[in-house]
């Protein structure tokens, strides 16, 4: 009993230990990466497509190959009739038994067996890079929701910093009211500050509280798990150059798997045109049987008579389209309409990524300046907000003109952390479009 003790202790410490280190984890971007292309239900639904592509090519291959069929047949039969055996007429009622083995492969049809095998081996290409897109898709969702959690998350260390400020005016104010160097509107006033500061402080804790549930969805986590973020290096946030424009272009048409899969579908289109053009050729099959049987006609039995009538064929058969009613020719026009609305996808999914990627590239540009002068305007604030509150100490300042002071403050932090997030936002995703991993 006591070693059955000891072990239940130890698997419950463990247990608990696991636990404990799940719930201390901070997941990183890149952490959060790697886990949604792994579980991200979008993803595991395109390699179910990927598999099903996989199996439709594995089956036009075996098409090539001769099949084989067994069959045995059971006859009564009375009157004049036939014989299926001996091909007698006999005037009597007859039992017969005949298993025959047939086998039937298709030797030439207009190469139709021959594209369908390419075609669906192209089509496991395109599901191949369907499937890389789909991750690239997944990554851009983590990253997006990823810096807007991280907004929030710094957005509630301001808003506290403020709401600590202002309780500390509210009570310099109170101690002033008290000594009767002050009106009661200064005071009210540092108490309506206070309040506001505390809402705030609610509004983004709980925006940033959605966020994570947000995160949490793409990530397939459950309610039950515990989920926070890393916090980002300071060091990170600021970009050294922007690439140029054109580099970045010409680079995602050679890396991004959708511009590739947009070019297989017109070869896929193509390679119906030859299937398709295959139907006017003749087919040119081979094929053969071995059967035997026994009937009640003849006096030998069973077993002798399945040998005594052990036959075998083989046989070549032609078989030349003359007029199907166009509809040979009506397939082979749908499926030159399909090569042309390929390339219009094609060239529907280039211009789509170029305006991608010149938004990203100006949104890039203008955050550059956007940070620069939000960097500016919050160290001014902040020298501003800091005068101000000496002067109130010396009540040299109304409560309001302090107010004041603080909102352009705050205003001028939220407008640099905004400034940030989304200059590190278009950093990585000109990143992305260049072939680079995403990372902070």
């Amino acid at each position: 009993m006591k070693l059955y003790q000891i072990i239940g202790m130890l698997l419950i410490s463990i247990f608990s230990f696991a636990q404990t280190v799940n719930e201390d984890k901070l997941w990183t971007l890149e952490d959060c990466i790697i886990y949604a292309k792994e579980n991200s239900i979008t993803v595991k639904s395109v390699a179910l497509t990927l598999q099903s592509a996989q199996v439709n090519y594995d089956k036009s291959k075996s098409m090539r190959l001769p099949n084989l069929v067994g069959n045995i047949s059971q006859n009564f039969s009375s009157g004049t009739t036939i014989d299926p055996i001996t091909s007698t007429y006999v005037s009597q009622q007859i039992n017969s038994t005949s298993p025959v083995l047939t086998s039937s492969v298709t030797l030439f049809q207009g190469n139709q067996l021959t594209n369908k095998i390419k075609q669906n081996e192209l089509l496991v290409e395109q599901n191949s890079l369907y499937l890389e897109e789909a991750k690239n898709n997944v990554a851009l969702s983590i990253t997006e929701a990823y810096l807007q959690a991280l907004y929030n998350k710094e957005a509630i260390s301001i808003a506290q910093n403020n709401l600590t400020s202002s309780e500390k005016e509210v009570a310099r104010s109170k101690a002033r009211l008290d000594a009767g160097t002050i009106a009661i509107k200064d005071y009210t006033d540092a108490v309506s500050q206070a309040a506001t500061n505390k809402y705030t402080l609610v509004a983004v804790k709980n925006s940033y509280a959605q966020q994570l549930i947000i995160l949490k969805q793409l990530l397939e986590l459950g309610p039950e798990d515990s989920f926070e973020i890393a916090n980002l290096e300071t060091q990170n946030t600021v970009i050294a150059a922007i690439p140029n424009k054109a580099t970045v272009y010409n680079q995602a048409l050679s890396n991004l798997p959708e511009i590739k899969a947009a070019a297989l579908s017109k070869s896929v289109s193509e390679t119906g045109l030859d299937i398709a053009k295959g139907a006017y050729l003749p087919t040119l099959s081979l094929s053969g049987s071995l059967g035997s049987g026994y009937t009640s006609v003849q006096e030998a039995n069973f077993t002798d008579q399945l040998n005594l009538n052990f036959n075998q064929r083989v046989g070549l058969s032609l078989s030349v389209p003359i007029f199907n009613r166009n509809q040979t020719k009506g397939q082979v026009q749908l499926a030159k309409i399909e090569i042309e609305k390929a390339d219009i996808e094609a060239q529907a999914s280039q211009k789509e990524l170029y305006r991608k990627i010149e938004t990203s590239w100006q949104n890039a540009t203008a955050s550059v300046e956007q940070l620069e002068a939000s960097k500016m305007a919050t160290d001014a604030a902040a020298e501003s907000y800091k005068l101000a509150q000496k002067k109130y100490e010396l009540n040299d300042l109304s409560t309001t003109d302090l107010v004041v002071s603080q909102n352009i403050y705050t205003n001028a932090q939220q407008n640099y952390i905004q400034a940030k997030y989304l200059n590190i936002l278009y950093f990585q995703l000109l990143q992305f479009y260049q072939g680079n991993e995403i990372k902070l």
